[in-house]
């Protein structure tokens, strides 16, 4: 038995394929006489209209794009849910992009948007940009930058407050004694690490002077990068007390060196990490960290692609920034001073 088309109930109906569609779209309303004729040959016929189809129709998907650079680590793995649940609870699809942060990936993604396969976009990139990825987030429109920056666009953005998150590892640290220390994290191309530097290095400056002393590795936030920073520090014998490790990956590699290389946390080197997603809270000891609401930070995301009037290019909101916390664990000790 064939399944009954558009063509078909207009059809049966006596009047144009137009008038049902529209009539099913919301847009036309009919007389009586016409609504029953066309309502009447949809139930005799057993018609199901195409749910996608209406919603292009409409010049809407009803669809959510997130382009994230990686779905494997706790962060996004944790972004992706909360923007999930999200969307769910507004009846809202999501499509999920992983762009393995490469440039190329991330433009096909954004053009989703210009084709309309898409509502709107929830963008994340996690390196630097040459202007044509700010580029095409400009030409899109409905984008949403998210965690870190894109500079030169002119979309809403929105950050964890990546100063303040540096600024109370610096003070921990400091407090605790420690001014010679080590900064593990993205370089000054990145927001994140331009800002988790500044605010670390304001507070240890604010409790030690000119006697703070500040090593800086830059790479990505990677576990191999983290790996690679503990060992360039143990081979170099670099005279620090403390290590700052600007995320979970970044973090897990710097403890598996150190525990391959017989080094105790926090007897022979404090250390303080950043995200606060996976489970630091498990090591041993547990690591005190930085706290991104990561949750947070996906819901709010998703509203503010929704709530935004996209129609006026003057009126889109600020950046955004949302608060950090530190949980302070075991994983820093009181420097000892001979």
């Amino acid at each position: 038995m064939s399944v009954a088309s558009l063509r078909d109930v207009a059809q049966a109906a006596g009047v144009s394929v137009t008038t049902v569609s529209r009539f099913l779209n919301g847009t036309l309303d009919l007389p009586d006489r016409t609504r029953t004729a066309v309502e009447a040959a949809i139930q005799q016929l057993n018609y199901q209209p195409n749910p996608h189809a209406r919603r292009l129709s409409r010049g809407r998907s009803d669809t959510i794009g997130l382009v994230i650079p990686d779905i494997a680590t706790p962060f996004f793995a944790t972004l992706v849910a909360a923007v999930e649940t999200e969307a769910d609870r507004r009846g809202l699809g999501l499509t999920l992009h992983a762009t393995l942060n490469r440039g190329e990936r991330e433009l096909s993604y954004l053009q989703a948007v210009r084709r309309n396969q898409v509502d709107g976009l929830i963008f994340v990139t996690n390196h630097p940009d040459d202007g044509t990825l700010a580029a095409e987030i400009n030409a899109s429109g409905q984008v949403v930058v998210l965690d870190e920056d894109v500079a030169g666009t002119s979309v809403p953005k929105l950050f964890c407050d990546n100063d303040e998150g540096g600024y109370l590892a610096g003070r921990h640290l400091a407090e605790a004694g420690h001014r010679r220390v080590l900064f593990i994290g993205g370089g000054d191309a990145m927001l994140s690490g331009t800002r988790r530097y500044k605010g670390f290095r304001r507070a240890m400056t604010e409790v030690w002077g000119a006697e703070a002393r500040i090593e800086r590795y830059e790479g990505e936030y990677s576990t191999e990068f983290g790996r690679l920073s503990a060992r360039r520090m143990l081979d170099s014998r670099l005279d620090v007390t403390a290590v700052f490790a600007t995320s979970d990956e970044i973090t897990i590699g710097v403890m598996e060196v150190l525990n391959a290389a017989g080094l105790r946390v926090p007897q022979d080197l404090s250390l303080v990490g950043f995200d606060d997603v996976g489970p630091l809270h498990l090591f041993a000891p547990a690591v005190t960290a930085v706290r991104q609401p990561v949750r947070d930070l996906g819901i709010r995301a998703l509203s503010l692609l929704l709530d935004t009037d996209w129609t006026d290019p003057t009126k889109l909101p600020p950046e955004e920034i949302m608060p950090v916390t530190l949980i302070a664990r075991n994983s820093v000790a009181p420097v000892i001073r001979s």
